[in-house]
């Protein structure tokens, strides 16, 4: 079922227009408390957003829909995404909002929904509603509501994920990075309840600098931060904290690939890796598939999409999950990615075995990996370019089972991504090159 507004991660756009002008976002939350009130009279939806200077107006329109259509708001502030899944399914709301474009720049920001058991809404769910928007969107006015932001539901939330560690961090030095996001009170506040002394960076927002040259996709500051510091760690958040990249003492950076390796092991250890499977995407590197197969590890591989991550991981009954971009999904505390916990893991794991993060991915041997974006007219499979075909099966079975080649389409561009993974860089360079040309002369734009 095709659906307008919604994409795999809510509703995404620049802010102030189409699908986040005034009208759609006030309909928006007209046809979520509608959709609400039918299910239990007086339903009572969370509201978090990240840093963005246009998250309050979105907020407050927001709120102002569910109030015409008879339910209440409750506003957390500035919070992390994991933190609204949190409270959602652990407090007395029908559902939750987040209002944030995670790792993409200011002028952006999005619309996340979650039921009450903390995961995102079913498709069927986001289709209705979003029939109801496109309806109202061209009948309402916009009425915001004023909302002040609840201290204490940022403070339930940092409670819980201090209650998950047994250890504390008394003698670890910390860098922060907190990416001008939605962590820069609550990262520093949690490692410092913890014992860490930290050294916070990219924790000053101004509505505009979220994610500018810093957070998860800008490790450079960080790395160079945990250098000059000696620190022990390094940690970085994107703009709404669901994903966490490290910096090992070394300078190493330690992705969502490296976090799910010490994880699994740890787990598996102490007896908790359900079924000895990993469920992580395409894009995982074949290194880390090949250190997991050391410990008799199994790792399931989905489409691109913490989404798709966990509805494998429900289905599998898997404890853990993730992406190399650094979203890591621990299903005994979590029904998100979250950074925090997520370094909360790591941190104790590493503390627990009085080791670093460079002794605790020693092993992992991080295969040379090019991804390659080709601007397309159209989007076609790959049975209807018989010459892009033949192109991968070469350069497969060149590889003879040591590399990996993937060929997808931008689910929001008119992009084809190249993917080539294998143990020689100057063989994975030419091989990518060779598929992106084929499809440049096939229907390139």
């Amino acid at each position: 079922m095709a659906k307008e507004l919604f994409g795999t991660d809510g509703i995404r756009g620049v802010a102030g227009e189409y699908p986040l002008d005034p009208a759609t976002v006030f309909a928006f939350g007209v046809a979520l408390g509608r959709d609400a009130v039918g299910a239990q009279d007086g339903a009572e939806i969370l509201i978090g957003a990240d840093t963005r200077e246009s998250g309050p107006w979105i907020a407050e329109l927001v709120a102002g829909g569910l109030a015409q259509a008879g339910a209440r708001a409750r506003y957390a502030g500035v919070i992390t995404t994991p933190g609204v899944a949190y409270l959602t399914r652990t407090g007395p709301f029908l559902a939750g909002v987040m209002i944030s474009a995670s790792h993409n720049p200011y002028r952006d920001n999005g619309i996340k929904v979650f039921g009450h058991s903390g995961f995102k809404l079913p498709d069927v769910e986001e289709h209705t509603i979003e029939q109801q928007i496109l309806r109202l969107r061209e009948t309402g006015v916009p009425a915001p509501v004023r909302l002040t932001a609840d201290p204490g539901l940022d403070r339930q939330y940092l409670a819980y994920l201090a209650s998950t560690v047994a250890v504390r961090f008394d003698s670890v030095k910390l860098a922060i990075d907190c990416g001008n996001g939605a962590s820069y009170r609550l990262a520093p506040d949690l490692f410092r309840q913890l014992g860490a002394e930290t050294v916070t960076l990219c924790a000053e927002p101004d509505g505009r600098n979220i994610n500018l040259n810093c957070g998860a996709l800008h490790i450079e500051g960080l790395r160079r931060e945990v250098l000059a510091q000696h620190a022990d760690f390094g940690v970085a958040f994107d703009g709404d904290a669901d994903r966490a990249i490290f910096v090992a003492r070394s300078g190493k950076i330690v992705d969502g690939d490296a976090a799910m390796l010490i994880s699994a092991r740890a787990l598996k250890a102490s007896g908790h890796l359900t079924g000895d499977t990993v469920v992580s995407t395409v894009m995982s590197n074949l290194g880390l598939e090949r250190a997991l197969e050391r410990e008799r590890i199994r790792m399931v591989r989905t489409p691109v999409g913490d989404k798709y991550v966990l509805e494998e991981m429900v289905r599998l009954g898997a404890a853990l999950g993730g992406e190399q971009s650094g979203h890591v999904i621990f299903r005994e505390y979590a029904t998100t990615g979250d950074g925090l916990l997520t370094a909360l893991r790591v941190f104790e794991i590493a503390a627990r075995a009085g080791l670093g993060l460079d002794e605790l991915t020693a092993d992992l041997c991080v295969y040379p990996q090019r991804l390659v974006n080709v601007r397309v007219r159209e989007k076609k499979g790959l049975t209807e370019l018989p010459s892009v075909a033949r192109e991968i099966a070469c350069v497969e079975q060149a590889f003879g089972g040591a590399g990996r080649v993937l060929v997808r389409f931008s689910g929001t561009e008119p992009l084809a991504r190249v993917m080539v993974e294998g143990p020689d860089l100057e063989q994975v360079e030419t091989f990518s090159a060779r598929i992106a040309e084929a499809i440049r002369r096939e229907m390139g734009a």
